[in-house]
């Protein structure tokens, strides 16, 4: 968890680097976006081609397998058919002889020496049948060794015992005995012969209406090991064969043949889905199941062992199922390796589309990014920035052509304004000195009044004096007083006059 932190932390600056360049780079962004669009569309193809693909391929497993369990149930039926004729063929020579012990030999070494299936067989009578043979009397006669179908005179065996236990307590020779009739026999743990694990057809004779003997027939397992082994539809599969316990009759792995179950197998750490995949095959249905075998993923396709109905032949449910079991890689394999190598393609084929549009798109953008650094020099006050023709016809060369003539319509609305505003800034300067002058007119006007008004102030105040004086004199006033004040009077308002004359021509040049 650490390293992924830290990974991830070495990660973000670069991931926060590249969307900065996918969001500034539209020729990336648009690259991505074709690139985008063409994988969701590939992917989608790709997706219902493989979907139907692995479909055909699961089909065609399951018709190969299916095919190949038929053929594989057919030639185990052969062999047991085989070895049921054989059986019926001589037992209506044993019934004329029945009582002829010394015979009984005989037809049990005829029966291995002119069958190739066959690797032992076992006439027992009843006790005290025979009565001068003592309580049990069995006629065994047996291969030495079943390892192929040749049979040489050297390698059978006759004697008169099978087992650690009296043969009468044998489920062989107890249980034809007990129904009366003909039965297969599954191998048992305590039932191998010198050639290994055998099965066993238990064939009941009759006299007088009750069973007095049987007649049973041994099949290696082996043999029928090779036989089921021989159908291998792929390079790993292989077959087997359960029996109406679950116990593997045959089987590749010698270990498992009569040791143990598939249900003790499950019992043992095995995956759920083998437990699944037996049940359904031991309730006698047809088809298939995936499921985990040491770590391997697999598939058994499985169907019910039936015997072919012949007549005169006692068909009994022998409650066998065959299956046969593919490792997934070997009938999806091909489709996995196709499926990477494509998908290997795709990516590649993706990562140069997106190199090569990024390079096409870089191309045709090349006129656009030429207009983003001349509208910078535009922005930044180069309005005489010169952009070339365009040697393209289509939307960008139109929008180069537009943006050159808006460049010289701007730079010449421009220079108009440049000159308005030097114009401007002229006229500016005379009026500011016109400004200047009017002010400096205006504040002389102001001393020149204030000037005036202070001249005006002592005769005006005199006159003013001389009448408030003059209408405070009484009749007796002297006369030379009153007309020395009037004339004071008449000389400060000359004053007064010659001022306001003054100030009036002032006015009238200054408009």
């Amino acid at each position: 968890m650490r390293h992924i932190r830290k990974l991830f932390v070495h990660l973000q600056p670069i991931m926060i680097n590249l969307t900065r360049n996918i969001y500034r780079t539209l020729s990336l962004r648009i690259s991505l976006m074709v690139v985008c669009a063409i994988a969701v569309l590939l992917a989608a193809t790709l997706f219902v081609m493989f979907r139907f693909s692995r479909k055909a391929m699961k089909e065609e497993a399951l018709q190969k397998a299916s095919q190949t369990l038929e053929a594989t149930v057919q030639q185990i039926d052969n062999v047991l058919l085989s070895v049921e004729q054989a059986s019926g063929n001589i037992y209506f020579d044993l019934m004329q002889h029945l009582n002829e012990p010394e015979k009984m030999f005989t037809y049990s070494r005829r029966l291995v020496e002119d069958n190739p299936y066959i690797t032992g067989c076992a006439i027992a009578m009843k006790p005290y049948y025979y009565e001068d043979s003592g309580q049990y009397f069995m006629a065994y006669v047996y291969q030495k060794k079943s390892a192929g179908l040749q049979v040489s005179t050297d390698s059978i065996i006759q004697a008169e015992t099978f087992g650690d236990v009296p043969y009468p307590e044998q489920i062989w020779f107890a249980k034809p005995m007990e129904t009366g009739l003909p039965c297969w026999i599954e191998p048992l743990k305590d039932q191998e012969a010198d050639g290994g694990a055998i099965m066993t057809f238990s064939l009941p004779f009759y006299q007088d209406g009750q069973p007095v003997g049987v007649l049973a027939v041994d099949v290696s397992i082996a043999l029928l090991t090779r036989i089921v082994m021989s159908a291998k539809p792929t390079p790993n599969a292989y077959a087997t064969l359960l029996g109406n316990d679950g116990t593997y009759i045959v089987h590749p792995d010698s270990s498992k043949r009569m040791n143990e179950t598939v249900f003790t197998q499950t019992k043992r750490g095995a995956d759920p889905s083998v437990l699944k995949a037996a049940q359904a095959m031991m309730s006698g249905e047809t088809g298939y199941k995936p499921f985990t075998i040491n770590g391997t993923d697999c598939f058994v396709f499985y169907k019910p062992f039936v015997r072919t109905a012949v007549p005169g032949r006692y068909t009994e449910n022998l409650g066998w199922s065959a299956g046969i079991v593919f490792p997934e890689d070997d009938i999806f394999g091909d489709y996995n390796n196709l499926l990477t190598l494509v998908l290997a393609v795709a990516i590649v084929g993706l990562l140069l589309l997106l190199i090569l549009c990024g390079t096409i798109i870089h191309s045709q953008l090349l006129p656009l990014r030429l207009l983003t650094k001349q509208a910078q020099h535009i922005a930044e006050g180069n309005y005489e920035e010169t952009i070339p023709d365009s040697q393209q016809d289509d939307e960008v060369g139109r929008l180069q052509h537009h943006f050159k003539e808006m460049q010289k319509a701007l730079s010449a609305n421009m220079g108009e304004l440049k000159r308005l505003t030097d114009t401007l800034n002229e006229r500016g300067k005379v009026l500011e000195e016109a400004y200047e002058q009017a002010k400096e007119g205006d504040r002389m006007k102001t001393a020149f009044l204030h000037n005036m008004t202070n001249q005006m102030t002592a005769p005006v105040n005199g006159i003013c004096n001389d009448v408030l004086l003059l209408c405070n004199q009484s009749e007796e006033t002297e006369a030379e007083k009153t007309a020395s004040t009037v004339s004071d009077i008449l000389q400060k308002g000359k004053v007064v006059t010659v001022l306001l004359n003054d100030l009036l021509d002032v006015s009238q040049n200054k408009e």
